[in-house]
């Protein structure tokens, strides 16, 4: 009785190799060219307040006469700011403030904020992210595992209480087995406060021009704002001290 020969499966070939390589990183190297075309074409040089101010009147009657159309373009152009982690962040959030109000100008940047991340977040997961877990060591290992037994926690601190740039916060997870969900969740949830504080600034950006003055873009690291900031961080914490103590406590009682 004679059975069919067996197959090998065939090696990929080395342009097939590269192939998948160059497509897995695609999303990455397109959000790195729009960062390199943003400052190698000037366009920082017009992202500024003294931009702001002296266009303030004619954006202020254009969003009057298309607001559906001025929060969808404030909306995309927040996103794709993240996306392309362009130094924009503080600026577009008080203008959202100044255009929208506090209330609708905070709720839009943290939709526009939060999509922008997630795009860094999947183009980070699928161009390094599952290669870089695939061979990390032990150690990277465990604290793959210490913090994304506890993501959402840890994801809400770094989010509450500006300790790392806001691209660095976007990139890191993808590295650590974040869950999509999770990062989204934290992510909305976390910039809240920090949001509303600047938009609330961009709202009275009009008296403070008016003024010929600058608006504090320090006012985040005062004690009576960033107090109650750094209190909910740590009030995020608890359950990740407390789920540890109750290990420890059950470890105890097993030994």
């Amino acid at each position: 009785m004679s059975g069919a020969p067996e197959t090998t499966p065939e090696e990929p070939s080395a342009p097939q190799v590269k192939k998948s390589v160059f497509k897995r990183l695609l999303p990455l190297l397109i959000l790195v060219a729009g960062l390199g075309a943003f400052f190698g074409l000037g366009l920082n040089d017009y992202v500024s307040l003294d931009t702001l101010r002296d266009n303030r009147e004619a954006l202020g009657a254009w969003v009057a006469a298309n607001l559906a159309l001025a929060v969808g373009i404030y909306v995309l152009a927040y996103a794709l700011s993240t996306a392309f982690s362009l130094p924009t962040g503080a600026l577009l959030t008080l203008t959202g403030g100044f255009l929208f109000g506090t209330w609708l100008g905070g709720f839009l940047t943290v939709i526009g904020a939060t999509i922008g991340a997630s795009v860094v977040f999947l183009a980070a997961k699928t161009a390094l992210g599952d290669a870089l877990r695939a061979k990390a060591g032990g150690a990277i290992r465990k604290m793959e595992e210490g913090f994304r037994e506890n993501a959402f926690n840890y994801l809400l601190v770094l989010r509450l209480v500006p300790l790392f740039p806001f691209f660095v916060v976007n990139l890191a997870p993808a590295f650590l087995g974040v869950p999509l969900r999770t990062y989204v969740a934290a992510t909305f949830i976390g910039i809240i406060p920090g949001t509303f504080v600047y938009a609330s600034v961009g709202n009275g950006l009009g008296a403070i021009f008016a003024a010929g003055q600058e608006p504090d873009l320090g006012i985040i690291f005062k004690p009576e704002v960033l107090g109650p900031i750094v209190a909910l961080a740590a009030l995020s914490l608890v359950p990740v001290f407390y789920k540890k103590f109750k290990a420890r406590s059950a470890g105890g009682a097993g030994a």
